[in-house]
C-alpha cells in the first residue's frame, strides 16, 4: 500500500474515531439504574475525542502498529455505543432486574476500550503535552475502572426482594424503588407500560424469564405512584366548572369499538386494548381478526391492562366523572342463568362431594356444573379454587367416562384463567394427565387440553415441564387432524411452548416443518398466521433453521412477503433472513426468486420490526452483487 494510501486510510479511521466519540457526548441523559454505570462510560469516552482531532489536525500519517490501535479503539467505541444505547430506554424495572448483567457488560467494554489504549504508543505521535496529558490521565481512569466492577445498590436488591415475596409491601420500600427506578410519575408509569408491551410484542411473546417478576413488582410499584401523585391543584371556580361541562375523554380512553370510555380494558394479542364486553362480542361472533389493525389474532385471550384501568380511574376522579359499574355477570335461575348461584359455598362443597364420592353420572353432572360456574367470572374461579376442587378436577382426568373427562379438562381450562390457579394446577399434578387426555381423550377433550396446556404454559417453568411431559408431539398430532379450532388451540400451545429453547428442538424432532409448511401453503385453510408464526420463532434454533431451510420454504416466503397481511410480511422476513445468514444458496435463491423487489417494497412500507428484516436481508444480497463484481 502505498503513503497517499496509508494517509487516507488514517484519515478515514480517525474521522470514524471523532465521529463515535461525538455520537457518545450527544446521548441524552439516562434516567434508570444504570445512571452512574453510563455517565461514567460517556464522561470517559468523550475525553478521548481531543486526541483524534488533533492527529486529524496534523496531517501527520499513521504507522501500521497505531492504525491497528485505532482500529481496536473504534471496536471498542462501538460496543459502548451500543451498550449506551441499549440501557437507555426500554423498561426501568427490567434493567434494574438485569443490573447485574448489565454491569458485567460495562466491565466488558471498559476492558476492551482499556486494552486498545494500552496498544497505542503515545511517543510515536505528534501531539501536544496538553492532549498528551489528558489521554494518560483518560488511560488512567480505564485502567482504574477495568480493576472493579461498579458496586450494585445492596439496598435496591432488598427492597426488590421485599416487594416480590410481599403481597402488600411497606410504602417505604415503594417510595425507594420509585425513586432510585425513575418512576415518580404518572408519565413514568405510561411510558414504563408502553415499554412493557413493546417488550412482549417485538419479542413474539417471549420478553424474557423475569417477565412475571416484572409484572407483580410493576403493579405494586405503580398503585403506590398512582396513589401518591399530587393532583393538580384547581380553584373552586374550576372546581365548579369541571362539575358542569362534560370533559373530552382522552382517545387512549376509548374503546376503538364502541368510542365510548372503557371500564374494564384488556389487551388482545396484536397489542390493541379494548373494552371487554366489546371484543368478547366480536369474538364470540365468530370473527378471527383484532378489529383496529385486521390482523388475524394468534390467540383469543384477553389480558387485563391494568395500566390503563388505573390511569381511567385517575383520569375520572380528576374530572369528577363516575366510571360505570359492572353489571352483574349472573342472571337469577328465573331468567335462565345459573343453576348454582355464583360463589355459593355450600352449593360448591356439595359439588365437591359428589366429584370426591359419587357415581358416575353424579360425577359428570359435577364436573359440568363446575365448568359452568368457572367459565361464568372471576370470581368463581377463585371460589370453587379455595374451596379444594382443583385436586379433584385433576384425578377425574383419567376418568373413563370420555363426558366426564371432558367436563374436568374443560373445568380445569376455565379454573386456569386465574394466575393464581394455574400454580394449583400444576402442584396437583395435573400436566401428564392433561397431556394423556391430549393424545387419547375425545376431540373436545383433546382441543380443550392443547387450551389448557396453553394457558398454563403462560408461566415459564410450565414450558419447561409440558414440553418434558410429551406434549408436543402430541399437540403436532392435533395440529395435523383436529377441527378448525383443534389446529388452532395446538398451534397457540405450540407457539407460546416454544418460546422454550429446549422445546424448539423437541418440535423440530418431532416433526412440526412438514405440516407447517402445508398449511402454510394452503392459502383457504385458516392456519396461514399461526404457521408463520411458529416457523418465526423455530427459525432461531439452529436445528429449526435446518429443518426449514430442506423444506424448500423460500418461494412461498417471497410470495407471503409480496402479498401476505402485514404481521405474516413480517414474519416471513424474519425466516428469510434466518435462512439466508451464513447460507449463500439460500441467499441466491432468494435473489433468483424475485426477493430483492418485495423486501424493498417491506422496507419502506412493513412494520418496524419487518422493515429491519427486509433491511438486513437486502445487505446481505448486496453483499453478492458486491462479490460478484469483485469476482468479475
Amino acid at each position: 500500500m502505498g503513503p497517499v494510501e496509508d494517509s487516507q486510510e488514517g484519515e478515514l479511521l480517525l474521522s470514524r474515531l471523532s465521529e463515535s466519540t461525538k455520537a457518545i457526548s450527544e446521548l441524552s441523559d439516562c434516567r434508570n439504574v444504570c445512571k452512574k454505570m453510563y455517565g461514567n462510560l460517556v464522561r470517559r469516552a468523550k475525553l478521548l475525542s481531543p486526541l483524534f482531532e488533533e492527529l486529524r489536525d496534523s496531517e501527520v500519517g499513521l504507522d501500521d502498529d497505531v492504525v491497528k490501535a485505532f482500529e481496536s479503539l473504534r471496536l471498542g467505541l462501538d460496543s459502548a455505543t451500543q451498550l449506551l444505547n441499549s440501557v437507555n430506554g426500554g423498561s426501568k424495572l427490567y434493567l434494574a432486574l438485569q443490573r447485574e448483567k448489565i454491569a458485567q457488560k460495562f466491565h466488558l467494554v471498559t476492558e476492551q476500550i482499556e486494552a486498545a489504549l494500552s496498544e497505542i504508543h503515545y511517543d510515536k505521535l505528534n501531539l501536544s503535552e496538553e492532549v498528551r496529558e489528558q489521554i494518560e490521565l483518560v488511560h488512567a481512569q480505564f485502567q482504574r475502572a477495568k480493576g472493579r466492577i461498579d458496586t450494585l445498590d445492596l439496598q435496591l436488591d432488598i427492597d426488590l426482594a421485599t416487594a416480590q415475596k410481599e403481597k402488600e409491601p411497606d410504602p417505604t420500600v415503594l417510595k425507594r424503588l420509585s425513586e432510585k427506578l425513575h418512576l415518580k410519575t404518572i408519565n413514568d408509569i405510561k411510558k414504563e407500560s408502553l415499554a412493557f408491551h413493546e417488550m412482549v410484542i417485538s419479542s413474539n411473546g417471549d420478553p424474557g424469564d423475569c417477565f412475571e417478576k416484572m409484572s407483580s413488582l410493576f403493579k405494586k410499584i405503580k398503585d403506590w405512584v398512582l396513589n401518591e401523585s399530587p393532583q393538580v391543584e384547581t380553584s373552586e371556580g374550576e372546581k365548579g366548572l369541571i362539575k358542569h361541562r362534560s370533559p373530552v375523554i382522552p382517545d387512549d380512553f376509548r374503546c376503538p369499538i364502541s368510542l365510548e370510555l372503557m371500564k374494564d380494558p384488556v389487551i388482545v394479542s396484536t397489542g390493541q386494548t379494548y373494552e371487554r364486553s366489546c371484543i368478547q362480542k366480536w369474538l364470540d361472533a365468530g370473527h378471527k381478526t383484532c378489529p383496529k389493525t385486521q390482523q388475524t389474532l394468534l390467540h383469543t385471550a384477553l389480558t387485563p391492562n391494568y395500566v390503563l384501568k388505573s390511569l381511567i380511574a385517575l383520569w375520572c376522579e380528576s374530572n369528577g366523572v363516575e366510571l360505570p359499574k359492572k353489571q352483574a355477570n349472573c342472571r337469577s335461575k328465573k331468567s335462565g342463568g345459573c343453576s348454582v348461584s355464583d360463589c355459593d359455598p355450600a352449593a360448591i362443597d356439595a359439588l365437591l362431594e359428589k366429584l370426591a364420592n359419587g357415581n358416575t353420572e353424579q360425577q359428570r353432572a359435577a364436573a359440568g356444573e363446575l365448568r359452568l360456574l368457572a367459565k361464568r367470572n372471576a370470581d368463581n374461579r377463585v371460589c370453587i379454587a379455595e374451596a379444594g376442587a382443583i385436586p379433584l378436577l385433576v384425578d377425574l382426568l383419567s376418568s373413563p367416562d370420555p363426558r366426564t373427562q371432558e367436563h374436568a379438562v374443560t373445568a380445569l381450562l376455565n379454573l386456569s384463567i386465574n394466575d393464581g390457579n394455574k400454580g394449583t394446577i400444576v402442584n396437583a399434578g395435573a400436566i401428564p394427565d392433561i397431556v394423556d387426555v391430549l393424545k387419547n381423550g375425545s376431540m373436545e377433550a383433546r382441543e380443550n387440553a392443547a387450551a389448557t396446556l396453553f394457558s398454563l404454559s403462560v408461566i415459564d417453568e410450565n414450558k419447561v415441564a409440558i414440553g418434558a411431559a410429551g406434549a408436543i408431539p402430541a399437540l403436532i398430532t392435533l395440529l395435523c387432524e383436529g377441527t378448525p379450532r383443534g389446529k388452532k388451540d395446538a398451534a397457540t400451545a405450540i407457539f407460546n411452548l416454544s418460546i422454550y429453547q429446549g422445546n424448539k428442538a423437541r418440535a423440530v424432532k418431532a416433526g412440526i416443518v412438514t405440516p407447517l409448511m402445508r398449511l402454510l401453503k394452503d392459502a383457504g385453510g385458516g392456519m396461514v398466521d399461526e404457521a408463520l408464526a411458529i416457523l418465526a420463532i423455530l427459525a432461531s434454533h439452529p436445528e429449526g433453521k435446518t429443518a426449514i431451510g430442506q423444506a424448500e420454504p423460500i418461494p412461498v416466503l417471497v410470495e407471503v412477503i409480496r402479498t401476505g397481511s402485514p404481521r405474516n410480511r413480517e414474519n416471513s422476513a424474519a425466516v428469510l433472513w434466518s435462512l439466508c445468514t451464513g447460507n449463500f444458496e439460500q441467499l441466491k435463491l432468494s435473489k433468483e426468486l424475485g426477493a430483492e423487489e418485495v423486501l424493498k417494497e417491506l422496507s419502506e412500507n412493513g412494520t418496524d420490526r419487518a422493515k429491519r428484516k427486509a433491511g438486513n436481508i437486502l445487505e446481505l444480497l448486496n453483499r453478492i452483487e458486491v462479490g460478484a463484481t469483485v469476482n468479475t
